[in-house]
């Protein structure tokens, strides 16, 4: 049977009672590869699109700011310092697992889980999987498989998730299950996703509680998972240096019993914690207003433009900074301020909800 309990950790002072280790699921760092092709879509909803240089915007990604360690410990520290419990954390980067491969050579971080967010096409449109704790000794070669068959069609794309599942210790989750991130419209979009879980929905373990997604559309997912008989597992999905604002509570000892925890008991405990409170557009401003910081702690890519990218002809990638040596482009430049503002803006209102985040440098420091 299935059980999910939605837990607010404003709400009841005894939310943590029976836990023993809270789970930190769906987060990035500075090797996922966020794409912005959509940059003319949106300009033009603000009336910006003259301002506008002429670029093919499809060869364009920006990089979270965070390294595969600072990341984890960032999610570690949260849970630990704040929580006072043991913490998992499973780094989740678009398409690769590059941050989880790197955090298994330390080996007082070795339990981190194998993980990476797997794009599938499906239709006119895509979905994101969560893909937890991959077998180490086969990561890369799963890994390959997944990324070439994800746009095999639902055949390949099932045969993929039914070998998946076949693997105990694999986590597969549905990520942010109702967002319709490229827009084709709503309805369009809720049907794709009744299509793919009624040919797939008997391999996906899980469906996610978002943190950078608004609660009408978390509810949703809930009723969603309720009629599929899937639990509801909490999805941070952080980008930038405030840590995830949702978590699993478990008294599970590994990674491993909390997957079995999930897959065969269909038992649940999402814990959402007071930084999820405030408004979701002021949840995605301080993210946007953290990807676009300065940080002289991380060497080589303190500025923004650094941590942006142009691929080339050749399929190497380029840091903006190099081809555009001043911060912003001709066309962009009068915008500098604004951006400044905004940010600096973000940051106030962030710190009239009770759980503002802390600055970066303070982050580094260990404080």
């Amino acid at each position: 049977m299935t059980e999910t309990q939605i837990r607010h950790q404003w709400r009841d002072r005894g939310v943590l009672r029976g836990a023993r280790t809270a789970v930190s699921l769906h987060s990035h760092t500075m090797h996922s590869q966020e794409t912005l092709k959509d940059i003319p879509r949106y300009a033009a909803k603000c009336g910006l699109a003259d301002r506008l240089p002429r670029q093919d915007y499809s060869n364009l990604y920006w990089t979270p700011p965070l390294p595969a360690r600072q990341a984890w410990e960032l999610e570690r520290n949260q849970i630990e310092r704040t929580l006072a419990l043991r913490a998992l954390v499973s780094l989740t980067d678009h398409d690769n697992i590059e941050a989880s491969s790197r955090l298994r050579l330390l080996g007082r971080v070795a339990r981190a889980p194998v993980s990476f967010e797997w794009t599938v096409y499906t239709g006119p449109s895509f979905l994101h999987l969560g893909v937890h704790n991959l077998p180490e000794d086969k990561a890369h070669e799963w890994t390959q498989a997944l990324l070439s068959g994800a746009r095999g069609g639902e055949r390949g794309v099932g045969q993929l998730l039914e070998a998946l599942n076949g693997l105990p210790g694999v986590l597969i989750v549905l990520n942010h299950p109702l967002w319709d991130e490229p827009e084709i419209g709503r309805d369009a979009h809720r049907r794709m996703l009744e299509e793919f879980l009624a040919r797939h929905g008997n391999y996906i373990h899980a469906l996610e509680w978002n943190g950078l997604r608004p609660w009408a559309e978390n509810r949703a997912v809930v009723q969603i998972a309720a009629s599929s008989g899937h639990p509801v597992v909490a999805g941070g999905d952080r980008h930038g240096v405030t840590p995830n604002t949702v978590l699993n509570l478990t008294r599970a000892a590994d990674f491993e019993e909390f997957v079995w925890e999930i897959r065969s008991r269909k038992q649940s405990r999402v814990l959402i914690l007071r930084s999820y409170r405030g408004p979701h557009w002021l949840r995605w401003l301080e993210c946007a207003a953290e990807v676009l910081a300065h940080y002289p702690e991380l060497a080589g890519r303190e500025r923004w433009c650094d941590r942006v990218f142009v691929r080339g002809v050749n399929g190497r990638s380029q840091p903006l900074g190099e081809q555009w040596p001043e911060w912003f482009p001709e066309g962009l430049r009068p915008l500098a301020p604004a951006l400044s503002l905004a940010g600096w803006g973000v940051k106030a209102l962030a710190s009239s909800f009770p759980a503002a985040p802390g600055s970066i440098a303070r982050f580094f420091k260990g404080a």
